[in-house]
Formats: C-alpha cells, sequence, structure tokens
C-alpha cells in the first residue's frame, strides 16, 4: 500500500481555522494542540507553527494573560477582513483605472502636431540626397587627392556647391526646427527622433 500523502500548509491552515470558527471558543496552546490533532489530523508537533502563521496572517487572535498564551478566530471577523480586502482591491482598481485614462489622454496631447506630413517627408528625402552627395564627393576627393592638381581642383569646387547646398538645407532644416520648438513647444531630442534627425546633424565643414 502507497503512504498516505500529508497535509499541505495550507490545508492546515484552513483546518485550523475552521476548528475555531466551528468552537467559536478561546484556547490555550495545548487546547489546541488536542484538539487540532484528534477533530482535523494537524500533527502536535505542526500545529505550533501552523497556528503562528496565521497569528501573523491576522487570521487569528492571541493575548497574553499572565504567564498563559490564548488564541480565538471567530467567524464574524473573518468577514470584515475578507470585505476589507475586496474594498481595498476595488479601490486599487479604480485607481489603476483613472492613471491608465490619464496616461491615455496624456499619449493623446502628445501627438498633436506631430503627425508625418508631405512636407516632412520630402525634406528628409532631400536632406538624405544631400548627405549621400556629400559623402560620395568626399570619397571621390579621397581617391583624387594624390592626382592631376586641376582634377584636384574641380573636385574640390564641386565639394564647394556641393557643401553650399547641404548647408543651405541645413538652414532650413535648423529653421524647421526652431519653428517647431517654439509653435508645439517640443524638446530638442524628441525633434531630432520624430524627424529622423541624427544627435550629430550640424554643418558641413
Amino acid at each position: 500500500m502507497s503512504k498516505r500523502k500529508g497535509l499541505s500548509l495550507e490545508e492546515k491552515r484552513k483546518r485550523m481555522l475552521e476548528m475555531f470558527f466551528e468552537k467559536k471558543e478561546v484556547f490555550q496552546l495545548k487546547e489546541v494542540e488536542k484538539i487540532a490533532s484528534k477533530e482535523k489530523g494537524i500533527t502536535s508537533m505542526a500545529v505550533k507553527d501552523v497556528l503562528q502563521s496565521l497569528v501573523d496572517d491576522n487570521m487569528v487572535d492571541s493575548d497574553r494573560i499572565g504567564t498563559s498564551n490564548y488564541f480565538w478566530a471567530f467567524p464574524s471577523k473573518a468577514s470584515q477582513a475578507r470585505k476589507r480586502t475586496l474594498k481595498d482591491i476595488t479601490n486599487q482598481l479604480q485607481e489603476s483605472e483613472k492613471k491608465r485614462k490619464m496616461m491615455k489622454q496624456a499619449v493623446g496631447k502628445a501627438s498633436v502636431g506631430r503627425e508625418s506630413t508631405d512636407n516632412r517627408e520630402e525634406i528628409l528625402m532631400k536632406l538624405s540626397e544631400k548627405e549621400a552627395l556629400h559623402s560620395k564627393l568626399q570619397a571621390e576627393l579621397e581617391m583624387y587627392k594624390e592626382i592631376d592638381p586641376e582634377v584636384l581642383d574641380q573636385i574640390k569646387q564641386q565639394t564647394v556647391v556641393a557643401q553650399e547646398a547641404a548647408n543651405r538645407w541645413t538652414d532650413n532644416v535648423f529653421s524647421i526646427k526652431s519653428w517647431c520648438k517654439k509653435k508645439f513647444g517640443m524638446e530638442e531630442k524628441l525633434l531630432n527622433k520624430q524627424f529622423g534627425i541624427s544627435e550629430d546633424f550640424d554643418y558641413v565643414d
């Protein structure tokens, strides 16, 4: 035959609490050990720890009178405790729902004026083209730097033209950024993120 499985701590706690509710009396530890062992199948060695866990969780009341400790728990208190717990959970739920609504409203307000527009996309496309052209010319300049001086001068002139064009667009971007910051109160980092502008974006030297 297989061994009988012992009671879990939670089962012991439940049975001991039932004992107090059924008896509706005040007991000393020795009496709890005797009744719990006889009627609820809780070994006397385990009674003290189980009882203390219930006291710690305010499910069983305890008081010391003279040299003796007394324990009791009545159904009315358990009912009140459940009602308090339910009320606390309900209040927490309502508070969480209130915060959720506030966050949703804040996100909605923060999104105003930051929608994607055709103008924004056009500026970003042209900016990308100028940055690509600048990178290409810089690479060509590096490749030809040790050859004919006339070719080098020509490349330099093209680079200057491209640099001036890039810087004009850089001026435009900075002007638009300044307008957005004043108009919508946007921070520099958030503005760069929204428009896809890198943190090190600046004039071309």
